[in-house]
């Protein structure tokens, strides 16, 4: 009975337009109200426990990072060096597009903010080539969801806290799956880009690539500082968000120079109008998290699938598509904060690695970022390029049906994620 009230609140208060946020606190009035122990007092104290994290801190730091790699020019440089290794071959923009969002990826771990910073800088690029608009858009959408999936992303920080899983060696697992997913949509480029009769960019000088390689040194060393001082246990990863924030305030501000003073307060008023949207979704989620374990609907979930326990691969690909199901009318956020405290229990019972299962959620939950009607990187890149939504959703069909291939093949082997993430732990 209790997960029915769970779903059915939550789906009736999203599909008369609730917020989603507003739509879990409704979802935890009701479970408190069916287990005849509502109180608004354990309600805002749940909420209040629940932001009060110092895990969570990561999250705004490495959103203000983002805006200020953007502002301060580290973006431009990294795709510029991206161009001077690989703009030269053939379909080579597509092939910039992907080593370019694999850098940024490594940077914030903003889908959303990835997505626009491609498409602004290469989509007129690939226009101008004569690549197809509607294609296009899709490989840079398709590109910008690596950002979740790499670290440092704000999906596995969430995942972290929503489950209690250790936020480094899911940082340390996502790095090789990350650049697995880059090479699924590169391998899918290279076979539509055939359609395109487009000539390549001339090829760079070695000088050209050198000044290129100069330019983007310093944006290049963040991620090495970030994920080596996480990997040797330097900084946490909290602390490295704060890194994060300083090495690109000090470059834009200081070695770039592009970043003026007067811009630093839309900067930081971006940053922090995202991280008000995400605390208070984390906040109402960990709240209904509280009645979700009280009413054991972990419990009731393992009962359903107690036949697949002893087959963990089946199960897996059964969770991904219900994962897969539900990332098409939920963001990553929402789905991560509802349904990973709910099936991590079902995924421990049947003996499956807990890092691993979430690493493969987040990717899920990142491929949901695409598909319509509510991807959020599909919606960036069709707001920023101006290509309908419909259009932008066909163009990304190759390349997101390339990383559900990718997807299903960490299922079938759980080594290409478990032998690189117990080398880097």
């Amino acid at each position: 009975m209790s997960l029915v009230i769970f779903l059915g609140v939550l789906i009736a208060a999203m599909a008369v337009g609730v917020p989603i946020a507003f739509s879990l606190i409704l979802c935890a009035v009701a479970m408190g109200l069916a287990l005849d122990m509502f109180d608004p007092q354990i309600i805002s104290q749940r909420m209040i426990v629940g932001a009060n994290s110092f895990t969570l801190l990561a999250i705004p730091f490495f959103l203000l990072a983002g805006e200020l790699m953007n502002a301060g020019g580290m973006s431009r440089r990294i795709v510029a060096f991206a161009i001077s290794l690989a703009g030269h071959v053939r379909g080579g923009l597509g092939v910039v597009a992907i080593f370019a969002a694999i850098i940024l990826a490594s940077l914030s771990g903003s889908a959303a903010a990835d997505t626009a910073a491609l498409v602004t800088m290469l989509l007129p690029m690939m226009r101008g080539a004569g690549h197809d608009e509607a294609r296009s858009v899709g490989l840079l959408a398709s590109g910008g969801i690596i950002a979740p999936i790499i670290p440092p992303s704000i999906a596995y920080i969430i995942f972290g806290v929503a489950t209690n899983l250790s936020i480094t060696q899911l940082f340390m697992a996502g790095i090789v799956p990350g650049v697995m997913m880059g090479l699924g949509a590169l391998a899918a480029w290279m076979v539509v880009s055939r359609l395109d009769n487009v000539e390549p960019l001339p090829r760079a000088t070695w000088a050209e690539r050198g000044r290129a390689t100069r330019d983007a040194i310093w944006a290049l060393g963040l991620p090495v500082i970030i994920l080596g001082g996480i990997r040797f246990g330097i900084v946490t990863p909290t602390e490295a968000a704060v890194v994060a924030v300083a090495y690109a305030l000090f470059v834009g501000l200081v070695v770039y120079r592009e970043l003026k003073p007067s811009q630093l307060f839309e900067v930081f008023r971006n940053a922090a109008t995202t991280t008000a949207v995400v605390m208070l979704l984390a906040a109402a989620a960990l709240a209904t998290a509280w009645f979700v374990s009280i009413a054991d609907l972990s419990g009731i979930v393992l009962s359903l699938v107690e036949p697949l326990i002893e087959h963990p691969k089946i199960l897996m690909a059964v969770i991904m598509l219900l994962i897969v199901a539900v990332g098409t009318a939920l963001d990553m956020g929402p789905t991560i904060l509802i349904l990973a405290p709910v099936l991590l229990p079902v995924v421990k019972e049947a003996g499956i690695d807990p890092i691993y299962f979430g690493v493969l959620f987040v990717i899920n939950c990142a491929i949901g970022l695409v598909t319509p009607p509510v991807g959020i990187a599909l919606s960036v890149a069709s707001g920023v390029s101006g290509v309908p939504m419909h259009r932008a959703a066909l163009g990304a069909m190759p390349f997101m049906i390339a990383q559900i291939g990718v997807l299903f093949l960490l299922v079938l082997f759980p080594q290409l994620v478990l032998w690189p993430m117990e080398w880097l732990r």
